[in-house]
Protein backbone atom coordinates (compact mmCIF):
# COMPACT_ATOMS: atom_id res chain seq x y z
CA UNK A 1 0.00 0.00 0.00
CA UNK A 2 1.28 3.69 -0.93
CA UNK A 3 2.01 6.04 2.38
CA UNK A 4 2.32 9.73 1.63
CA UNK A 5 6.23 8.85 2.93
CA UNK A 6 6.76 6.20 0.15
CA UNK A 7 5.56 8.53 -2.29
CA UNK A 8 7.98 11.25 -1.28
CA UNK A 9 10.78 8.52 -0.84
CA UNK A 10 12.68 9.74 -3.77
CA UNK A 11 11.58 13.44 -4.14
CA UNK A 12 14.51 14.76 -2.04
CA UNK A 13 14.55 18.39 -0.60
CA UNK A 14 14.02 21.29 -3.47
CA UNK A 15 16.97 23.29 -4.58
CA UNK A 16 17.05 26.58 -6.38
CA UNK A 17 18.54 26.92 -9.48
CA UNK A 18 19.53 30.90 -10.17
CA UNK A 19 18.26 32.23 -13.56
CA UNK A 20 18.34 35.78 -13.75
CA UNK A 21 16.96 38.76 -13.19
CA UNK A 22 13.40 40.19 -13.93
CA UNK A 23 13.04 43.67 -14.29
CA UNK A 24 9.53 45.58 -14.57
CA UNK A 25 8.81 49.01 -15.23
CA UNK A 26 5.61 50.28 -13.96
CA UNK A 27 3.44 52.46 -15.47
CA UNK A 28 -0.08 54.25 -14.46
CA UNK A 29 -1.64 52.72 -11.82
CA UNK A 30 -5.85 52.10 -11.51
CA UNK A 31 -7.56 52.01 -8.00
CA UNK A 32 -10.86 50.24 -7.72
CA UNK A 33 -11.71 50.95 -4.17
CA UNK A 34 -14.26 48.66 -2.45
CA UNK A 35 -13.72 46.00 -5.07
CA UNK A 36 -15.43 42.63 -3.75
CA UNK A 37 -11.47 41.23 -3.09
CA UNK A 38 -10.38 44.09 -1.49
CA UNK A 39 -8.52 47.30 -3.50
CA UNK A 40 -8.06 46.29 -6.68
CA UNK A 41 -5.03 48.18 -8.23
CA UNK A 42 -4.32 47.61 -11.56
CA UNK A 43 -0.86 48.64 -12.42
CA UNK A 44 0.74 48.96 -16.14
CA UNK A 45 3.51 47.37 -16.93
CA UNK A 46 5.52 49.40 -19.53
CA UNK A 47 8.66 47.23 -19.96
CA UNK A 48 10.12 44.48 -18.93
CA UNK A 49 13.69 42.69 -18.76
CA UNK A 50 14.86 38.91 -18.31
CA UNK A 51 18.54 38.71 -18.11
CA UNK A 52 20.30 35.23 -17.60
CA UNK A 53 22.53 32.36 -18.73
CA UNK A 54 19.93 30.78 -20.50
CA UNK A 55 16.96 33.26 -20.74
CA UNK A 56 17.37 36.88 -22.17
CA UNK A 57 14.44 38.84 -23.34
CA UNK A 58 12.43 41.68 -23.37
CA UNK A 59 8.98 42.67 -23.22
CA UNK A 60 6.57 42.63 -26.77
CA UNK A 61 3.50 44.48 -26.78
CA UNK A 62 1.19 46.80 -24.77
CA UNK A 63 -0.62 44.15 -23.37
CA UNK A 64 0.99 43.67 -19.73
CA UNK A 65 -0.16 44.59 -16.54
CA UNK A 66 -0.31 43.45 -13.11
CA UNK A 67 -4.11 43.23 -11.21
CA UNK A 68 -3.21 42.60 -8.32
CA UNK A 69 -5.21 43.78 -4.92
CA UNK A 70 -4.78 45.01 -1.54
CA UNK A 71 -6.14 43.65 1.58
CA UNK A 72 -7.49 45.17 4.40
CA UNK A 73 -4.21 44.05 6.26
CA UNK A 74 -2.38 45.38 3.82
CA UNK A 75 -1.05 42.04 1.93
CA UNK A 76 -0.69 42.69 -1.50
CA UNK A 77 -1.45 40.25 -4.06
CA UNK A 78 -0.29 40.47 -7.10
CA UNK A 79 -1.55 38.99 -11.08
CA UNK A 80 1.27 39.69 -13.31
CA UNK A 81 1.18 38.73 -17.07
CA UNK A 82 3.34 39.95 -19.85
CA UNK A 83 4.75 38.74 -23.43
CA UNK A 84 8.69 38.94 -23.68
CA UNK A 85 10.38 38.41 -27.00
CA UNK A 86 13.78 36.43 -26.29
CA UNK A 87 17.20 37.79 -28.16
CA UNK A 88 16.81 35.19 -30.91
CA UNK A 89 12.63 35.89 -31.63
CA UNK A 90 11.26 33.17 -29.58
CA UNK A 91 8.09 34.53 -27.80
CA UNK A 92 7.19 33.74 -24.25
CA UNK A 93 4.52 34.37 -21.87
CA UNK A 94 5.16 35.22 -18.54
CA UNK A 95 2.62 34.92 -15.67
CA UNK A 96 2.89 35.57 -11.70
CA UNK A 97 1.73 35.78 -8.93
CA UNK A 98 2.54 36.40 -5.53
CA UNK A 99 2.48 38.65 -2.59
CA UNK A 100 4.00 41.39 -0.56
CA UNK A 101 3.44 43.05 2.70
CA UNK A 102 2.22 46.68 2.73
CA UNK A 103 1.11 47.23 6.00
CA UNK A 104 3.98 49.80 6.69
CA UNK A 105 4.27 51.86 4.00
CA UNK A 106 7.35 52.92 5.32
CA UNK A 107 9.02 49.62 5.50
CA UNK A 108 7.24 47.64 2.82
CA UNK A 109 8.21 44.31 2.52
CA UNK A 110 9.91 41.61 -0.29
CA UNK A 111 7.85 40.38 -3.12
CA UNK A 112 7.51 36.88 -3.17
CA UNK A 113 6.44 35.48 -6.55
CA UNK A 114 5.93 31.99 -8.53
CA UNK A 115 6.34 32.86 -12.48
CA UNK A 116 5.23 30.04 -15.10
CA UNK A 117 6.16 30.83 -18.77
CA UNK A 118 4.50 29.11 -21.87
CA UNK A 119 5.71 29.22 -25.78
CA UNK A 120 5.56 27.28 -28.88
CA UNK A 121 9.66 27.87 -29.89
CA UNK A 122 11.40 24.18 -29.25
CA UNK A 123 14.70 26.23 -29.02
CA UNK A 124 12.75 27.17 -25.01
CA UNK A 125 10.24 24.47 -24.60
CA UNK A 126 12.28 23.82 -21.83
CA UNK A 127 10.54 26.75 -19.89
CA UNK A 128 7.10 25.19 -20.32
CA UNK A 129 8.15 22.63 -17.59
CA UNK A 130 9.84 25.19 -15.30
CA UNK A 131 8.06 26.13 -11.78
CA UNK A 132 10.43 29.10 -10.87
CA UNK A 133 10.23 31.51 -7.53
CA UNK A 134 11.37 35.20 -7.22
CA UNK A 135 12.09 37.10 -4.61
CA UNK A 136 12.18 41.17 -5.46
CA UNK A 137 11.52 44.35 -4.18
CA UNK A 138 10.01 47.35 -5.60
CA UNK A 139 11.23 51.24 -5.59
CA UNK A 140 7.12 51.92 -4.61
CA UNK A 141 6.69 53.61 -7.59
CA UNK A 142 8.40 52.43 -11.08
CA UNK A 143 10.74 50.07 -10.78
CA UNK A 144 10.20 46.14 -9.07
CA UNK A 145 13.58 43.83 -9.75
CA UNK A 146 13.60 40.13 -9.00
CA UNK A 147 16.09 37.69 -8.79
CA UNK A 148 14.54 34.67 -10.10
CA UNK A 149 15.24 30.97 -9.43
CA UNK A 150 13.80 27.57 -10.87
CA UNK A 151 13.09 24.94 -8.64
CA UNK A 152 14.60 21.82 -9.18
Amino acid sequence: MDTPEALLDDVGPASLREMGLLVADLGERHVLDGAPFGTRVIVNVTGMRITGDRLNARMVGTAAADWGARAADGTFQLDVRATVETHDGALVLVQYNGRVDFSDPQAPGPVFCTPRFETGDPRYAWLNKVQAVMKGRSNGRSLIAYRMYELV
